[in-house]
């Protein structure tokens, strides 16, 4: 299978309860920021990610209090770097008692100081690793040399310690797929369990231009969906051919709810405009039909996972060969030993376009 077991379960029978009550708009995700502290400035990173003070952190109770909340059945633990929060393994063991499945969202400069050896493997720990290409991409978007080589290091080292591990991929306006693809197969060298591949998202708080428009992300993403029958790729189908623009979607911002140091991000985890200070506040005031329809200026190149999973879920839950082809999906996980066929050369390096 492409997830495992016990968290497919988990969020089967969790939508299940949602639509028996009839729930038309649920959060499946809780994106949990509890530092705005981090060990990088990413070039592809809103501003407040990685400015924040680690004094300004949340407590623990404060996100446990925001976790039952939500109500959400998986977490996606970033920040900040969530490596740098001092109380991680009270967190986490607190997660892990509420039966929640966890991704930490890390660059993994610090796995082997502050997971291995202090948080022991569990079958609801996802350690999640940020590679944004292979190493002159990856370390020019981290803006620090050695990065990649760190990174790739601690991939291994999670497999070898036993805890499911899986990367996470921005794809730029300059990444070429082929880059992509080799990164695929450095991966499957490391038994890697399963990789997130998106497009970024243009921050209003990044000055650089590097981020896909529509044109481009419906081409990179026609290759990408090749690549998911050969590699275990976990974007959904119908989330694919959205990217690929071969299938139309209205985003889901509530369904991937994110609660900061600043209060309850509103209108997403990517838009800033507001942040409310309770949950009552941002779930009541957000107007989330607006939102849905992508009419706003901020929306218009905005096919991240984050927004459009969720609906990408519900549509193919609608159709009997759309549901049966992401059953099928599901069950049956690439191992990449049969290779994708060639594709044509494409563009520089993000890095070696940037020093021309």
């Amino acid at each position: 299978m492409r997830f495992p077991l016990g968290l497919t379960l988990a969020v089967s029978r969790y939508m299940f309860q949602q639509s028996r009550r009839r729930a038309q708009r649920y959060p499946t995700v809780l994106m949990l920021e509890p530092l705005y502290t981090c060990n990088l400035a990413c070039i592809g990173c809103s501003t407040e990610r990685h400015t924040g003070k680690l004094k300004d952190r949340l407590s623990v109770e404060a996100c446990l209090e925001s976790v039952d909340q939500a109500g959400a059945p998986t977490m996606s633990l970033c920040g900040g770097e969530p490596t740098l929060y001092p109380e991680l393994p009270e967190l986490l063991a607190g997660l892990i008692q509420r039966q929640k499945y966890i991704y930490l969202c890390t660059n993994a400069l610090l796995l082997d100081q502050k997971v291995f050896d202090v948080i022991q493997p569990d079958p609801h720990l996802i350690i999640n690793v940020h590679l944004d290409g292979l190493q002159a991409t990856h370390d020019y978007v981290c803006d620090r040399a050695g990065v990649f080589d760190k990174a790739l290091e601690m991939v291994g080292e999670a497999k070898r310690r036993g805890y499911y591990t899986m990367t996470n991929t921005t794809v730029y306006q300059e990444t070429p797929m082929s880059e992509v693809e080799e990164l695929c197969e450095l991966l499957m060298a490391r038994n890697v369990d399963g990789m997130l591949i998106s497009p970024g998202y243009q921050y209003a708080s990044v000055e650089r231009d590097i981020f896909m428009k529509q044109q481009d992300i419906h081409r990179k993403f026609a290759r990408v969906m090749t690549l998911s029958k050969y590699y275990p790729l976990t974007a959904t189908p119908a989330f694919l051919e959205f990217c690929a623009g071969q299938r139309q979607l209205n985003c889901a911002p509530y369904s991937t709810v994110t609660r900061t140091p600043l209060g309850w991000k509103a209108p997403c985890y990517l838009i800033d405009d507001h942040y409310y200070p309770t949950w009552e506040e941002f779930w009541n005031s957000v107007d989330w039909a607006y939102w849905e329809t992508r009419q706003d200026d901020k929306c218009q190149n905005c096919y991240m996972h984050s927004g459009f999973e969720a609906s990408a879920v519900k549509a193919a839950s609608g159709n009997f060969k759309d549901f049966l082809n992401l059953m099928l999906w599901n069950l049956r996980k690439p191992s990449g030993q049969v290779k994708p066929p060639a594709a044509p050369p494409e563009e520089p390096q993000l890095a070696a376009a940037a020093g021309d």
